[in-house]
């Protein structure tokens, strides 16, 4: 199976200005955030419920508790909220008050009514990806990319197999790129 291509950072700014240039793009980078900032998946994306992500003061929560129907493994997980996908968050909920004011109601909301489904989010991230001029890319990138920045940064391999919440660190594993300049810059730390 050929895995999902990570963006260099040339291509996650083309990716976003084709964003902007979208009617729903503050909701549009709210979906991006969760996978780039938090890895989580399409089918997880489009499970979330409003209460799931805010309180009841429309204030972003530090933690989003997946219900085990909302995973890909039927198990019930957590998923810390950083502050970069707290931000974009924030931005959503000011751009869509009345809609986060609702804790039942589907996190993203279609123009033609209703929440998202798994397929409706990967197919807006290929859409994206494809008016970006980004071949490879799948709603999965943001996910492997998640992984992948954080492995770069030094961050143990058994935090980041919590972080994707996998069972097997194998799994984690294969989600992390390496390439000749990163096995040189790792040689030169001895």
């Amino acid at each position: 199976m050929k895995q999902a291509k990570l963006l260099t950072p040339a291509e996650q700014k083309r990716v976003y200005a084709v964003i902007d240039a979208h009617r729903y793009s503050v909701r549009n980078r709210a979906i991006f955030a969760f996978s780039f900032f938090a890895g989580l998946r399409a089918c997880e994306i489009s499970a979330l419920k409003v209460g799931d992500v805010y309180d009841a003061d429309r204030v972003v929560r530090d933690t989003v508790y997946l219900n085990a129907n909302q995973t890909k493994g039927d198990q019930a997980n957590t998923v810390l909220v950083s502050k970069r996908l707290s931000k974009a968050l924030s931005v959503y909920a000011a751009a869509h008050p009345s809609h986060v004011s609702s804790p039942n109601a589907a996190m993203f909301f279609s123009a033609k009514g209703g929440g998202f489904t798994a397929q409706t989010i990967v197919n807006l991230f290929a859409r994206f990806f494809a008016l970006a001029g980004i071949k490879g890319a799948s709603s999965h990138s943001g996910r492997r990319q998640f992984l992948t920045d954080l492995a770069d940064k030094g961050v143990n391999v058994r935090v980041i197999q919590a972080l994707a919440r996998h069972k097997d660190i194998s799994t984690t594993q294969r989600y992390i790129d390496y390439n000749e300049s990163k096995l040189r810059n790792a040689i030169e730390l001895v």
